[in-house]
């Protein structure tokens, strides 16, 4: 394929580049006549615009940044799905990186993303990242940062977010209304935010409503670390037993374990879970669930980043609801 300049549009049509270049962006003084010769060779020498001098020019890249700790994960395949789909609506190009939990990763990601000078970018924190003063002062070069489920603590940053406390309420209370004895909880890595603040909505809720209830609380960092500390906790499990289950890939190792252990959902163990909404349909009963969609959340999260990109008065931080999905594993 030839590379089919301005230049050689004008030289074609006798033209001056000027008049090649207005009619190309429908400016109102070229006639429609001269717009159309235009337009049609444009179209018959595959013509495309040079982006990076556009982006000189504009000082806008129309690319968005996007970096989550693993793609491999169903919250975040459908929160990217959501803002893949936005960007492309609105002429945006996105631009993926994972972090694969990795700090120094993480760092020379925001690197890469500083050199491409990105329109905007959305991150999930890591647990132990050292790096939130890195992408804070990416605003000096405009370029706004919308940090998403697993956020800083800092105010005076843009934040998405599902309710996390919210969502943790629901739970505890739909295990309150079960009447179970036994909470066996499992929530993730204890030095993320997200799960700080889950367990401590969900501890407070039972424990004002129920004092006697025992509850067995566990920490797993991933679906084979929940699968290998739910088989443990079966060997003295009752029929009152209840498994409640922080997040998606918790609930997939949680699962596991109780396949091995061929124990029938609800009458030999109950589960409730945090979730997208994908995992528990996968089982039979479907497990009762609340619902945290990441693609709605992603939505929600363009819509800021547009705000920001646009110059418009931002609200700091944006929450989606969460809400109870009846299955029948409780």
């Amino acid at each position: 394929m030839t590379n089919t300049t301005l230049k050689k549009i004008a030289d074609t049509l006798g033209c001056s580049i000027s008049t090649v270049s207005r009619a190309l962006k429908y400016h109102p003084d070229i006639s429609v006549k001269t717009r159309e010769k235009v337009l049609e060779l444009a179209n018959t020498l595959e013509y495309e615009p040079n982006a990076f001098a556009v982006h000189l020019r504009t000082k806008n890249s129309m690319v968005i940044g996007l970096m989550v700790p693993v793609i491999a994960n169903y919250f975040y395949e459908s929160f990217i799905t959501a803002v893949e789909e936005e960007s492309r609506k609105n002429g945006y190009t996105l631009m993926i990186l994972q972090s694969a939990n990795d700090p120094l990763i993480e760092l020379a990601n925001i690197k890469l993303f500083r050199q491409n000078r990105v329109s905007g970018l959305f991150v999930c924190t890591l647990p132990d990242s050292n790096n939130i003063e890195q992408l804070i002062k990416l605003k000096e070069l405009n370029i706004p940062v919308v940090f998403f489920d697993n956020v800083p603590d800092q105010t005076g940053i843009y934040k998405s977010c599902i309710a996390d406390e919210l969502a943790a309420n629901i739970a505890a209370e739909a295990i309150l209304k079960s009447k179970k004895k036994q909470i066996i909880a499992l929530f993730g890595d204890a030095r993320l935010t997200i799960t700080q603040k889950r367990l401590k909505a969900f501890q407070a809720t039972i424990h004002k409503n129920n004092s006697t209830i025992i509850i067995k609380m566990l920490h797993a960092i991933n679906s084979h670390d929940a699968e290998k500390q739910i088989v443990n906790q079966l060997s003295n499990h009752k029929k009152s037993t209840i498994i409640f289950c922080m997040s998606d890939e918790l609930l997939i190792g949680a699962m596991k374990a109780i396949q091995n252990k061929q124990l029938k959902i609800p009458e030999e163990i109950s589960v409730i879970s945090i979730s997208n909404g994908f995992i528990p349909k996968l089982y039979y009963p479907t497990i009762t669930y609340i619902e945290t969609s990441g693609y709605k959340l992603g939505k929600l999260a363009f819509t800021q980043m547009l705000a920001c990109i646009s110059g418009a008065i931002v609200v700091e931080e944006l929450t989606l609801d969460a809400t109870l999905v009846d299955g029948g594993s409780i």
